[in-house]
C-alpha cells in the first residue's frame, strides 16, 4: 500500500526540482529606452539577446521586458537613425538594465527600387490603406469623445561651454550640476523650464463640425508663469492633435504631405520590412518611408499597417522631420502615435502621441529649446453625439481645474511621472528662488505682455512709455488697466500723456463691461483726447501697438488733434459671427493748413477748419470654426484653420445731430484667409474693398496706410510712405 505513496511522492518531488531549476536557469531582462538628447522614452524599439531572435518590442514609454532560459552574454536595443548599443547580461537574475540610444548622424541609404516586372511589395499595402482610409479615420464617426491626458514640458538644451560661460547661467550653477547627473552616461543634459500637466475631456461632433474640450484639472510650473488659467487652455488636448488620415498637416505653420496621403507615391519611397510584426495582438506590416525629393515638406520614419482582418489600418507611426524641411531655427521635429479600435469593424482613434521639438542654436554662444509634449486618450466613447448647443466654447476651464490636489494627480495621470519628471518639477521651483533669474523673468514678461501687474491693476503698456515727435518734442505717457483680480464685470483702463514742447495733456479713458461670457458680450465706451495723423489713423491697426508706438516718432504727417468719444456692443450671436454696433463722435482740429468748404457758393462759402462728425457704425465678422479661448476679461483667437474670414462693415455719418457737419455712408469688406495650395505650399492673402458715395473731406476718405517704421505691418503697403494716397473708392 506504500508503493504507490511513495511513487507519487517521488514524482512531485522530481516536478518541484525541475521547476527550481528552470526557474533558476531563467534571464530576465527590464528596462527603459531613452533618446540620448531628449531624455524621452523611446517606443518601437527593437530589444534582443544577443545573436538570437528572442527579443521584444518597447511600449510607447519606452520599457521592455524580456526573458530567456538560453540568454547570450549580451543584449542589444536597435532602432532606424539610432547608433545600436549593447550591453552584457548576468545569466539566470532578473535584472534591471536601461538603454540611451545616440542619433546616427548618417543618411540613411536609399531606398533600391527596381524597374520592369517588379513592384515595390510596400505599394499593394499601400494601396489597401488608402483604399479603406475613410471607414478607418475617426472623422467618419458621427461623433466621439474621450478622457485626454496631456503633459508638455521645455527645456533648455545643446548647453555650451560658452552658454555656461554668461553671467546669469553662473548664477545656477548648482542646478546645472544636478541636471548634468540626472542626464545619465550618454544623455545631454537640459535645463528645465516648464512643465505642464491637464486632464480633460474632449468632445466632437461630425454635423455640423463641432469640437470641444473641458479641462478638469491642470497643474503648471515654469519660469514665468503668474497665472495658470490663459496657459492651462492651450496646453490640452484640443491644441496636440496630429491626424496621419489627412492627406496634408500643418506642423509649426507649414503642410507636411501624409505618408498614406492619396497621392502617397508621388512623394515617397517604401521599404517592406516585415510581413507580420504582432503590436498590441494584431498583425502589422511594418513599412519604412523616406521623401523622394529630401527637400520635399515629408517625413522620414517607419508605420505599421495593421492586416487585411483590421482593413489595413494604421496601427503605430514613427515619423521625423528633418533640417532639410528649413522650418526656421528648427533643427528637429519627431511625432509617434499609436492606435487603437474604439469598438470591432470601425475606425481607429490615437491613443498615444508624442512630439519632440528640437529648436537650434541662433547664435554659438546661445543654447537651444527643447520642447515635449505627451497625449494619451482613454475612456473612448463612439457615436453619442451631444446637442449642438454644448459646443458654445471650443475650450473651457471647469470650476476647480485650477486647485492644487496632488492625490487627484496620483489617481488619475494615465502614466506615472518619470524620476526625471519629478525632478524637473524640483528644478523649476529652485530655479524660480534665485534672485537673479526672477529678475529676468520680470523683464521677460513686461516686455512680452507689456504690463507690470501691481496687485488689482497692471502698469503700462510700456512701449508708449516714450515717444519724440516734431509736434510734442519729448512725449511721456503711462496708463493701465484693471485685471481679473478687480472684476469679472468690469475692465477700466486709460493713460495719460504729456508734451514738452506743445505742453498739451492727453489722455484716454476706457470702461468695459462683460454682461455675458456665454455668448461672448461685451459693452463699451470711451473718451480719447489725442494726437493722430491723417496718413495713420486707421480702423484696422488698432491692436498693432509696435506699428502705433513707433509711427509717434520723427516728423508727423498731418497731425491733428482728435477728439473720439465712443460707445458699442460686440455680442457672438452664432459660434463663428460676431457683430459690433458702435455709436461714435469725433473731433478733429488740424495742427496743419487746412481748409474746406463749410457751407455756400462763390463769395459766399464759408470756410470750416476743425471737423465734427457722429457715426453708426454697423459692423459683422464670419469666422466659421473660429477657435478662442478666454484670456480673463479677453478673448484671444487660435485661428479658424484654413476657412477664410469676412468682416463687413457700414458707417452712417449723421448729417446735423450733436452739431455733425456731414452726413455720408461708407461701405467697406474685407476676406482673411491663409490655405493649402497642396505640393505647391501654404499661401496668404487678403481682400479689400470700399465704397464712399458721398463727398466729404480728405480726412474721413479711405488714407491708404504705408509704413515708415522699421517694423512690418501686414495690414499696410510696407514700402510706401504715410499719406501717399487717398480714395472714395477702392479694392
Amino acid at each position: 500500500m506504500l508503493k504507490p505513496n511513495l511513487s507519487l511522492l517521488f514524482l512531485t518531488v522530481f516536478i518541484i526540482a525541475i521547476n527550481v531549476k528552470t526557474m533558476a536557469q531563467s534571464t530576465v531582462v527590464k528596462g527603459k529606452i531613452t533618446d540620448s538628447e531628449t531624455g524621452e522614452g523611446m517606443p518601437f524599439v527593437n530589444v534582443f539577446f544577443n545573436g538570437t531572435t528572442k527579443g521584444s518590442t518597447t511600449d510607447f514609454e519606452g520599457n521592455f521586458t524580456i526573458s530567456s532560459d538560453n540568454p547570450t552574454d549580451s543584449i542589444v536595443a536597435s532602432y532606424v537613425g539610432y547608433l545600436q548599443k549593447k550591453k552584457p547580461v548576468i545569466k539566470n537574475t532578473t535584472q534591471v538594465i536601461n538603454f540611451q540610444l545616440i542619433p546616427d548622424t548618417k543618411t540613411l541609404e536609399t531606398v533600391e527600387i527596381r524597374v520592369g516586372d517588379y513592384e515595390n511589395p510596400a505599394w499593394e499595402v499601400l494601396r489597401n490603406v488608402v483604399k479603406n482610409k475613410e471607414k478607418n479615420d475617426k472623422r467618419s464617426l458621427d461623433a466621439y469623445e474621450y478622457e485626454a491626458y496631456t503633459k508638455i514640458e521645455i527645456d533648455v538644451d545643446n548647453i555650451s561651454d560658452k552658454f555656461k560661460e554668461k553671467k546669469v547661467v553662473k548664477k545656477i550653477t548648482s542646478v546645472l550640476d544636478s541636471i548634468e547627473r540626472i542626464a545619465g552616461d550618454d544623455g545631454k543634459p537640459i535645463l528645465p523650464m516648464f512643465i505642464s500637466e491637464s486632464i480633460s475631456d474632449f468632445y466632437y461632433l461630425k454635423s455640423p463640425e463641432r469640437k470641444k474640450e473641458v479641462i478638469q484639472k491642470t497643474k503648471i510650473t515654469g519660469l514665468g508663469i503668474t497665472d495658470g488659467s490663459t496657459v492651462s487652455q492651450i496646453t490640452g488636448a484640443s491644441f496636440q492633435e496630429y491626424n496621419f488620415y489627412k492627406n496634408w498637416m500643418e506642423i509649426v505653420e507649414k503642410d507636411f504631405v501624409s505618408p498614406i496621403s492619396d497621392s502617397w507615391r508621388a512623394f515617397y519611397d517604401y521599404e517592406l520590412k516585415s510581413w507580420e510584426e504582432i503590436v498590441d495582438s494584431v498583425t502589422c506590416y511594418k513599412i519604412e518611408f523616406k521623401p523622394k525629393n529630401p527637400e520635399d515638406l515629408a517625413f522620414t520614419g517607419t508605420m505599421w499597417i495593421a492586416d487585411s482582418l483590421n482593413n489595413f489600418a494604421l496601427k503605430q507611426i514613427d515619423v521625423n522631420i528633418g533640417k532639410n524641411a528649413n522650418l526656421n531655427f528648427i533643427e528637429k521635429v519627431k511625432i509617434q502615435q499609436k492606435y487603437q479600435q474604439a469598438e470591432p469593424g470601425g475606425p481607429w482613434l490615437p491613443n498615444k502621441t508624442r512630439v519632440i521639438i528640437d529648436i537650434g542654436e541662433i547664435r554659438d554662444d546661445w543654447a537651444g529649446m527643447l520642447a515635449k509634449f505627451y497625449v494619451s486618450h482613454k475612456n473612448f466613447k463612439i457615436n453619442q453625439p451631444k446637442p449642438v448647443s454644448f459646443f458654445d466654447q471650443e475650450v473651457e476651464l471647469s470650476e476647480f481645474a485650477l486647485e492644487k490636489n496632488e492625490d487627484f494627480w496620483i489617481k488619475n495621470r494615465h502614466d506615472p511621472l518619470s524620476e526625471t519628471e519629478q525632478n524637473v518639477y524640483q528644478m523649476i521651483d529652485t530655479l524660480k528662488k534665485i534672485p537673479v533669474i526672477k529678475s529676468y523673468v520680470e523683464i521677460v514678461n513686461i516686455a512680452f505682455n507689456g504690463y507690470k501687474k501691481i496687485g488689482k491693476f497692471d502698469l503700462g503698456p510700456f512701449i508708449y512709455t516714450y515717444a519724440n515727435n516734431n509736434v510734442e518734442g519729448n512725449r511721456f505717457r503711462l496708463g493701465g488697466k484693471t485685471n481679473i483680480d478687480f472684476s469679472k464685470k468690469f475692465v477700466l483702463s486709460g493713460y495719460g500723456a504729456y508734451g514738452l514742447k506743445d505742453q498739451e495733456f492727453k489722455y484716454k479713458l476706457e470702461a468695459n463691461y462683460i454682461p455675458k461670457r456665454k455668448p461672448w458680450t461685451v459693452v463699451g465706451l470711451s473718451r480719447k483726447v489725442d494726437l493722430d495723423q491723417v496718413g495713420i489713423f486707421n480702423d484696422n491697426i488698432s491692436n498693432n501697438s509696435l506699428f502705433n508706438s513707433f509711427s509717434t516718432f520723427g516728423t508727423l504727417r498731418r497731425p491733428y488733434s482728435h477728439t473720439i468719444n465712443k460707445v458699442w456692443v460686440n455680442s457672438e450671436v452664432y459660434p463663428g459671427i460676431t457683430h459690433q454696433v458702435t455709436f461714435r463722435n469725433r473731433t478733429l482740429d488740424p495742427l496743419f493748413p487746412f481748409r474746406y468748404i463749410k457751407s455756400g457758393e462763390g463769395t459766399d462759402q464759408v470756410l470750416g477748419e476743425t471737423i465734427t462728425v457722429n457715426e453708426l457704425i454697423f459692423e459683422a465678422r464670419i469666422a466659421i470654426g473660429e477657435k478662442f479661448i478666454i484670456n480673463d476679461n479677453s478673448r484671444i483667437s487660435m485661428g479658424n484653420g484654413n476657412k477664410p474670414v469676412f468682416t463687413l462693415r457700414y458707417t452712417y455719418g449723421l448729417k446735423d445731430f450733436w452739431n455733425s457737419d456731414f452726413g455720408y455712408q461708407r461701405f467697406d469688406a474685407f476676406i482673411d484667409q491663409s490655405f493649402r495650395l497642396g505640393a505647391f505650399g501654404r499661401t496668404s492673402y487678403r481682400l479689400s474693398g470700399g465704397y464712399i458715395p458721398s463727398t466729404i473731406p480728405y480726412p474721413l476718405l479711405e488714407t491708404h496706410l504705408g509704413n515708415e517704421t522699421v517694423f512690418l505691418n501686414e495690414n499696410s503697403y510696407n514700402m510706401m510712405d504715410f499719406f501717399e494716397f487717398v480714395s472714395d473708392q477702392y479694392a
